[in-house]
């Protein structure tokens, strides 16, 4: 099987352009994303190589032009939006640490920080978009996220998607953060416009799914919400320590996995009714943008919903060799449009998992289909490839491996499709159905019941927390390991020998015959006309 990498370059050089762009000056950044197009051009305009029968023979330029034009448009478009940030009052009031008043929408619902001593007071974290900023008798527009730390709210802190008014001291974020400021709050907020429609919308259903969980015993009141629509905040310490030392945290937060789940159902439902497969695409659109609303639109969220969108279309159409040019594309036109990604561990681990299920996860599901069956195979393929390649990264983010977490997962996996499906169903008949409503939620709060169990005994299992080799060494001894390992589960297709009845290995296919070479004569004589 030839994997199409084409795009693997553009993407690495998309990469490592967004890693540069956001802390670079906005002129510097601008200047080089010029260069960049300059020679992408220079180089597409060179003299190229034929074959024999007259066609342009492949190099490395189609490439290396790809890399060049990603790497000018990233860098194009986040000197824009850096340039767009570092505009008005709010750098001069971050660079002197003074009190101001920023108006914008609320992005990131308040969720508790711990007391930094026994006896402080209750403070919440949460984000607003900001769009005004006013100090001194001064006012002017501003761009970007401004992180802010308040104190508890009676009513709970601001809703999701309303337009807020904010004093405090305004303190600058590190260089390249994605947020401009940190705002150490000096009153509550003031609440100037309600949510818009939509939000408002899905602030109901969440707190639909939050009133349905209240019923439910331990852990399954703190997950439901966490699995259904990623509200994370009833989750208790204890209770978030084992799903990361069992290696389930995504299925508390919004992850590819989510939105992969809700996109194969959609597509299995539209396919059984016959429908179109342009109906079948638009349908799945259709989902996945209500489900993006539901959990609420934030980066994290907008790159998972794209990763689990390759994911699920490189799984579905069985063809793994496509599916690193469209993970490519997707991973270049996310960095376009927020540059700020390149630098989160989650982003990193988006890409990793899904290179690690379309490409290893399809060929160990073909590979352990004749044995265990497709479904089992599949079930079993998934968590071992993205393991294995997001190994590293683990190690990089907690410096301990979980080598329970291939097991726990597989265990916990017949579980997350009854929880999410049926927390979705149980906030969708909440308004017009309680007690259907109840009754799905009693089922899904089951099978969150059954994935905190396992995480739990996951945890307490001996080598839980493996540790390992620190530093770099130990990332590219791990790396290292899981790549011996790959190569060891794929192996070489074997049959059965029709001489010795053993195993043996299938022949590779024989190569391609190379072109005829027709004497100048033969070839000639070959069109000379008859006499």
């Amino acid at each position: 099987m030839t994997v199409d990498l084409r795009l693997a370059p553009a993407a690495l050089g998309s990469w490592v352009c967004a890693l540069l762009v956001v802390r670079a000056p906005p002129g510097t950044a601008l200047v080089a994303a010029v260069a960049a197009g300059v020679v992408a051009l220079v180089v597409a305009l060179g003299p190229s190589r034929r074959r024999w029968d007259g066609l342009e023979r492949p190099t490395w330029r189609a490439s290396v032009v790809l890399a060049l034009l990603a790497a000018a448009a990233v860098g194009a478009a986040g000197a824009a939006q850096v340039g767009a940030r570092e505009r008005g009052l709010l750098p001069e009031l971050t660079a002197r640490a003074a009190v101001g008043t920023v108006v914008g929408r609320v992005s990131a619902e308040p969720v508790p920080v711990r007391a930094a001593w026994p006896g402080a007071p209750p403070r919440v974290r949460w984000a607003l978009d900001v769009t005004r900023v006013e100090a001194a008798g001064r006012a002017s527009g501003a761009v970007g996220r401004v992180v802010v730390l308040s104190g508890e709210p009676a009513a709970g802190g601001p809703a999701y998607g309303a337009r807020v008014q904010v004093t405090g001291r305004v303190h600058a974020a590190q260089r390249g953060a994605r947020e401009v400021a940190l705002l150490v709050a000096s009153a509550d907020p003031v609440v100037l416009a309600p949510p818009r429609a939509w939000d408002a919308v899905a602030g109901r259903v969440r707190a639909h799914v939050r009133g349905l969980a209240d019923p439910l015993p331990g852990d399954a009141a703190a997950l439901l919400p966490g699995v259904t629509v990623g509200d994370t905040a009833r989750v208790p310490d204890d209770l978030s320590d084992a799903m990361r030392a069992s290696g389930l945290t995504h299925l508390v937060a919004v992850s590819g996995a989510h939105f992969a789940l809700v996109a194969s159902l959609v597509l299995a439902g539209t396919a059984a009714l016959r429908a179109p497969p342009r109906v079948q695409a638009a349908a799945t659109v259709v989902v996945a943008a209500g489900m993006l609303v539901l959990v609420h639109p934030e980066p994290s969220v907008v790159r998972a919903a794209t990763m689990g969108a390759v994911a699920v279309l490189g799984m579905a159409a069985g063809r793994p060799a496509r599916s690193p040019a469209a993970l490519g594309a997707a991973v270049t036109v996310l960095l376009v449009a927020d540059p700020w990604l390149a630098a989160e561990l989650g982003f990193a681990l988006s890409v990793a998992a899904t290179a690690g299920i379309v490409l290893l996860g399809v060929a160990l599901t073909r590979r352990w289909a004749g044995r265990l069956g497709h479904g089992v195979a599949a079930a079993l393929a998934v968590p071992v490839a993205a393991q294995l390649v997001c190994a590293p990264l683990v190690l990089v983010a907690s410096g301990v491996l979980t080598p329970w977490g291939v097991l726990a997962n597989v265990a916990a996996a017949p579980a997350v499709a009854p929880a999410t499906l049926l927390g979705l169903l149980a906030a969708a008949l909440a308004p017009w159905w309680p007690g259907g409503a109840q009754a799905a939620a009693a089922a899904a709060g089951a099978a969150c019941w059954w994935i905190g169990a396992v995480a739990r005994h996951a945890a307490q299992l001996p080598g839980a927390r493996l540790a390992w080799v620190p530093g770099t060494a130990g990332v590219t001894l791990l790396a290292v390991v899981g790549l011996a390992l790959a190569r060891l589960l794929l192996g070489r297709r074997r049959e059965v020998s029709a001489a010795s009845g053993r195993l043996d290995p299938c022949p590779r296919p024989p190569a391609p015959a190379a072109p005829p070479v027709v004497a100048p004569a033969v070839s000639a004589a070959r069109r000379r006309p008859p006499a």
